[in-house]
């Protein structure tokens, strides 16, 4: 296939930085290109140019031979561009079928012709082959099939060059392959496809070359995945050897952390009994719909309980909220940061500091900016966060340091067990190596983990003890000298009827 996409010299300002700085490699037809980098590499912005949201500050776009100039996203769609984010530019409360041609609906006389519609529509969808009513409103649709109309939806435009930001950080492992399926697709039709993920496997799943940036410079290009191993992409995405990312060492244990007794609530449908040790780290395994996160909530008081007892450091807690679980020495980094773990539109040091400061306030009213600002400086060079200044507002970082900032929140309370929640999803692998020292940290310091992943390499990398749930209920348990791919697996899968 001739060479289709090229960016050459494409540089990125802002007033202070340079995002992307002379950005040259070319994508071929019916070809998967992986472009991968740390958060922060430049992928995000490169792909805004691409989708005409930017304009580059130098350096030139090219399809098909002809240079393009985007003065905004509705000419890159005219020229054929599709970028297809994790947030999914749909409107509930419309049809498939008006989202699929919103813009360019067949009218006669002004009024839709319904008919052609859904007509055009189903024409669409078999394009990708998915049998979804037309009729049928977005908003009810599981988030598998939404991406698939997003993509239908592309391809109604005309799309040639289709660009895809981590969509599959929301899929079951089913739905990942039926979105693989369309990819192939569009592959063989002769498309170009940009693919972005932090998620190795998928790389080589589905990708046929592989572009890495790093701090917003082109440092190589892959054009083949023949011989292809992940420490090469490792190493040219962080410029270092990464030898034992998941920083494991054996460590001693101590007393009881958190005891849980016939724990039940939403999403748990067998009572749970469970136990994780001062300075261990328990690994919670189990397919989409285990109730993993449902078990979390609960132990936090985020969901309320309906039977059972928790006990930290050996003693009843009576938890009902949030609150009442800080206040007993039990943290949580929710699986949805941006939702659930940050204050998007407040500052660095206000979001390490909103918990704790209740502890420093005099009369428990009058913030301490001394010990505010010492603390966030503390925080912030002990875990390498990296951010403009303190005042920086949150949303700015990178997801790892959004990570960071919400752990270095619970390094300044008196923790006992901390719960993690897929603490390094859609992270990338040079940050993970660091989120996963920190865990380590906690660990040595006495405090017990419960963490929760979705990848059983992390799992089984980071625990010293792992727990399988399936279907609500804890189907398993394996000791670190036992737990392996199969087994752990083997207990997580449905069993048949």
């Amino acid at each position: 296939m001739p060479t289709r996409l090229v960016f050459d010299g494409v540089t990125k300002e802002f007033p202070g930085v340079r995002a992307l700085d002379d950005v040259s490699f070319a994508v071929e037809g019916g070809q998967v290109h992986a472009l991968m980098g740390e958060n922060g590499a430049g992928k995000s912005t490169l792909l805004k140019i691409l989708s005409g949201a930017y304009t580059p500050t130098g350096g030139t776009v090219a399809i098909d031979g002809a240079l393009q100039v985007f003065s905004g996203t509705a000419a890159a769609i005219t020229a054929g561009v599709a970028v297809i984010y994790q947030e999914l530019f749909l409107v509930p409360e419309m049809t498939v079928a008006e989202n699929l041609y919103l813009g360019h609906l067949p009218a006669r006389g002004g009024v839709v012709n319904r008919r052609q519609l859904h007509d055009d529509a189903r024409r669409q969808l078999a394009w990708i082959g998915e049998e979804i009513d037309p009729a049928t409103k977005v908003g009810h649709l599981p988030i598998a099939q939404r991406q698939l109309v997003e993509i239908a939806k592309a391809l109604s435009r005309g799309a040639r060059v289709i660009a895809f930001d981590e969509p599959t950080s929301s899929l079951s492992a089913r739905e990942v392959e039926r979105l693989f399926a369309v990819i192939r697709d569009l592959r063989a039709r002769g498309h170009v496809v940009l693919y972005v993920t932090h998620r190795m496997d998928e790389v080589f799943a589905v990708c046929d070359a592989v572009t890495v940036l790093r701090d917003g410079r082109h440092i190589r290009t892959f054009s083949s995945m023949v011989g292809l191993t992940v420490d090469d992409i490792i190493r040219s995405m962080v410029g270092r050897e990464l030898s034992n990312v998941f920083n494991y060492a054996p460590r001693p244990v101590g007393g009881p952390a958190l005891e849980l007794a016939g724990l039940t609530g939403p999403g748990v449908t067998a009572p749970v009994s469970l136990a994780v040790a001062e300075g261990e780290i328990v690994g919670l395994f189990g397919l989409v719909g285990a109730g993993r996160s449902e078990l979390l909530r609960l132990i936090y008081g985020a969901e309320r309980r309906t039977g059972g007892t928790v006990r930290i450091a050996g003693r009843p807690a009576a938890i009902a909220t949030p609150r009442d679980a800080i206040g007993a020495g039990l943290v949580f980094c929710p699986e949805d940061r941006k939702r659930d773990g940050i204050v998007p539109v407040r500052s660095v040091e206000e979001n390490i500091n909103l918990s704790a400061r209740r502890l420093h306030a005099a009369g428990g009213f009058v913030l301490n900016r001394a010990w505010e600002r010492a603390n966030a400086e503390k925080h912030v060079a002990a875990l390498a966060i990296k951010t403009a200044s303190l005042e920086t507002q949150i949303v700015f970082l990178s997801g790892g340091n959004q990570q960071k900032v919400i752990l270095a929140r619970w390094l300044s309370e008196d923790v006992k067990v901390i719960l993690l929640d897929e603490p390094t999803r859609g992270i990338d692998v040079g940050a993970k190596s660091e989120i996963y020292a920190i865990i380590q940290q906690l660990a040595g310091r006495g405090v017990g983990v419960l963490l929760v992943s979705s990848e059983l390499p992390e799992v089984l990398g980071l625990a010293d003890r792992v727990l399988v749930m399936r279907g609500g209920a804890l189907s398993g348990e394996f000791p670190r000298a036992d737990a392996t791919e199969a087994g752990v697996l083997r207990a997580a899968l449905p069993v048949a009827s």
